[in-house]
C-alpha cells in the first residue's frame, strides 16, 4: 500500500542546503548548448525542406528528430524563463526570445503562467488555474459529489486521447496566440503575445514566399504538432502518476511536494538529451535554478535527498494518463471508476 505522508521520508535542511552547489550557472555549457541545439535544428529543418524532392515520407520521418529538438529548445526557453540558463539577465531574455520563435510560445506570458505553476503545483486548495490544466485534478468525493452529466464531462475532458493528442497542438497552434488568462494591467506579458504573433506571420510569409504553403505546412506542421503532444506529455505524466502525493493547507510545503509530487522520469539517454533533462523534474522543483545541463551532476551527487522522490520507467510514464482522481482514502492518484 502506498504511504501516507506523514510516511514519507524528507531530507533535512543540511542535505536540501548541498544542492545549491549546482544552482550557478555555467557561460561554457550554456553557451555551447544553446549554439549546437539551433544549429541542429536549422539544418535538420533544412534537410526537411530539400527532402520534399525526393519523397513526402522522407519529410514526415524527419518530421521526428524535428519535434525532439523543438522540445528541446522549450527546454532552454523554460530554463530562460526562471533565469538559470545563463548568469546573465539580458542573455536570459534574449535566448528566450529566439526559442519562442521556434516553440510559438510567448516568452513573457508563458514566464508568467509557469510561476504560477511553481508556487502551487499538486495543491488541492490552488487547483483551477487554467495553464495548469494538464496536471490538474479532482478527488475521488469531488468527483463522486458531480451530477451525472458533469461526471461525463469530466471524463470527456480529461480523456487521455483528448489531453495528451488533441489539445496540445491546439494550445501551443493557436491558444497561444491570444493572451488568454492574462489580465490587462499585465502589460508586458500580453506585448509578448503580440509582438510573438507579428514575428511569427513575417517567418511563415517568407517560408511561404521561398518555398510555396504547402511544403510550408508539410515541413513544419507535424514537428510542431508532435512536439507539443511530447512537452505536455512529459509535464503531466510528472505530476500525475500513481503515487503522486497531493496535500492541502498547512500539509503542503515545496519540499514535500517537490520529491512526492514530482517524478523522476528515467528515460534513456538519447531522449533525456531531446529533453533537457526535465525527466529530473523533482530536482528542478527543489531548486528551479539549477539549470538543464548540471541536474544529472546534481542527482549523482546528493543521492541522499534526491533518491527520496518516486522513479517513473517509460513504461510508468505511458500508464500516467490514465490516473485523473486523488484517492483521499489511498493517498494517491486512481483510474476513473468503472
Amino acid at each position: 500500500m502506498t504511504p501516507t505522508s506523514s510516511h514519507r521520508s524528507m531530507p533535512e535542511p543540511s542535505q536540501l542546503g548541498s544542492l545549491r552547489t549546482y544552482q550557478a550557472p555555467l557561460w561554457g555549457q550554456a553557451s555551447w548548448q544553446t549554439a549546437s541545439t539551433f544549429l541542429l535544428y536549422i539544418a535538420a529543418l533544412t534537410a526537411s525542406y530539400e527532402s520534399l524532392r525526393i519523397s513526402v515520407w522522407l519529410t514526415l520521418v524527419l518530421a521526428l528528430p524535428v519535434s525532439g529538438l523543438i522540445v528541446r529548445i522549450f527546454m532552454l526557453q523554460h530554463d530562460c524563463g526562471h533565469g538559470s540558463l545563463f548568469p546573465s539577465k539580458r542573455i536570459n531574455g534574449l535566448v528566450g526570445l529566439a526559442c519562442s520563435l521556434v516553440t510559438l510560445t510567448p516568452f513573457a506570458y508563458w514566464r508568467r503562467l509557469h510561476a504560477r505553476h511553481h508556487g502551487s503545483w499538486n495543491n488541492l486548495d490552488t487547483r483551477g488555474v487554467p495553464a495548469d490544466f494538464f496536471s490538474d485534478c479532482l478527488t475521488v468525493s469531488e468527483y463522486a459529489d458531480l451530477g451525472r452529466v458533469r461526471r461525463w464531462l469530466y471524463r470527456a475532458t480529461h480523456h487521455p486521447a483528448l489531453m495528451h493528442f488533441l489539445l496540445p497542438p491546439v494550445v501551443f497552434i493557436l491558444l497561444y496566440r491570444i493572451p488568454f488568462d492574462t489580465p490587462a494591467i499585465c502589460r508586458r506579458e500580453r506585448l509578448s503575445v503580440a509582438t510573438l504573433d507579428l514575428a511569427l506571420v513575417a517567418v511563415a510569409g517568407l517560408l511561404i514566399y521561398l518555398f510555396g504553403i504547402k511544403a510550408v505546412l508539410l515541413v513544419n506542421a507535424p514537428p510542431l504538432c508532435l512536439a507539443a503532444i511530447i512537452g505536455i506529455w512529459l509535464f503531466s505524466v510528472q505530476h500525475r502518476f500513481e503515487d503522486a502525493l497531493w496535500s492541502s493547507g498547512e500539509d503542503w510545503s515545496s519540499s514535500e511536494a517537490s520529491l512526492h509530487g514530482a517524478s523522476h522520469l528515467k528515460l534513456p539517454a538519447v531522449l533525456q538529451w531531446f529533453s533537457g533533462n526535465i525527466g529530473l523534474h523533482h530536482i528542478h522543483h527543489l531548486r528551479p535554478g539549477i539549470p538543464n545541463y548540471r541536474l544529472q551532476a546534481c542527482q549523482d551527487g546528493c543521492p541522499e535527498v534526491t533518491g527520496m522522490a518516486h522513479t517513473l520507467s517509460l513504461r510508468d510514464a505511458f500508464r500516467a494518463p490514465s490516473f485523473a482522481l486523488w484517492d483521499e482514502n489511498l493517498r494517491r492518484m486512481v483510474d476513473f471508476p468503472r
